[in-house]
């Protein structure tokens, strides 16, 4: 059964927390991935990040974010273990290495690698997968020995109740429109930031 309430939670971070970071990231020449960190007990926003390419090109939006939690304090850092990785986009093979080796068992994203590519103009994660690992979209292992994967779009479609599915889709898409501005100003800017895949 399908977990509404997290839903709307994830759905609230990354409207409210995520969105912000990276519109003005984008702003700057940076891409529009962004990450969360939530506590698995009570939900509490840990700490947001977004994408920060153009100091320096490993800092995907989850991998700044996890530098950014591993730069916390360790009394005040949680352990991976006891929280919820989130992802704006589905992520890539060096943020799934990041994710794995930092210690989590999950980690839940909106939009997929298929639309990194045709929505968003940015098809690397694919292109690596195939041109490294010889993977076809979706060839990865979801769910492994490490963690599991959860695509909030197949979850809410998930749902039996009609109205419940409808809400949250219409949330997605409301989302998914800021994304697309977001977009079109990242490809309209990308030709004069240093990123080397831009």
């Amino acid at each position: 059964m399908t977990d509404i309430a997290l839903i709307d939670r994830l759905l609230d971070v990354i409207e409210n927390d995520i969105v912000p970071l990276t519109e003005r990231g984008v702003t700057a020449g940076n891409k529009l991935f962004g990450a969360a960190i939530l506590r698995k007990s009570d939900r509490a926003l840990v700490l947001a990040e977004t994408n920060n390419e153009i100091e320096n090109p490993l800092w995907h939006g989850e991998m700044h974010t996890l530098k950014r939690l591993y730069e916390m304090p360790r009394s005040n850092r949680p352990d991976t273990r006891d929280c919820i990785f989130l992802s704006t986009h589905e992520p890539c093979s060096l943020c799934l290495s990041a994710i794995t080796w930092t210690g989590f068992d999950n980690f839940y994203y909106l939009f997929s690698h298929e639309d990194s590519r045709d929505s968003f103009a940015i098809p690397h994660d694919l292109k690596i997968l195939k041109e490294v690992f010889t993977l076809e979209p979706g060839g990865y292992n979801a769910e492994n020995a490490y963690w599991k994967s959860y695509s909030i779009p197949r979850l809410v479609a998930a749902i039996a109740d009609e109205g419940e599915r409808a809400r949250l889709q219409a949330r997605i898409r409301a989302i998914a429109a800021k994304y697309d501005v977001m977009s079109t100003t990242y490809q309209d800017s990308k030709a004069g930031n240093e990123i080397p895949l831009a």
